[in-house]
């Protein structure tokens, strides 16, 4: 069982590799494999014959990369950052940027104070 700290539709900047610096919106998390597919990174070119419902030639598209690679974007400095877990008073848990102290994501509330 694996921890992924990164979740889909969160903004990361790739810290290694061939698109080191660049930044993207997570489009889906593979907890178990340890990889994400990110927006505009990792883009390779795919030759693809035509078919009968689609057109050939030589498409693009996004490859997953390695969790490790990747970091969540702090809301205060706009720089990479490593997340940290803070426990609220009413024992809900919080994601948090560790070099600021921001929160990344508002904490879950109950189903039932939804209603």
């Amino acid at each position: 069982m694996t921890l992924a700290r990164i979740r889909t539709g969160e903004t990361v900047v790739v810290i290694s590799g061939r698109d080191k610096g660049k930044t993207g919106k997570v489009l889906r998390v593979w907890a178990e494999d340890n990889k994400v597919l990110v927006e505009k990174i990792n883009v390779l070119k795919k030759h693809a014959k035509p078919t009968q419902t689609t057109e050939g030639g030589i498409l693009e598209r996004e490859a997953p990369i390695h969790i490790s690679n990747v970091m969540p974007i702090d809301p205060e400095t706009g720089k990479g950052t490593r997340i940290k877990t803070r426990i609220e008073s009413d024992k809900s848990k919080t994601r948090v940027a560790a070099k600021s102290g921001a929160a990344l994501d508002e904490p879950k509330r109950d189903r039932a104070a939804k209603e």
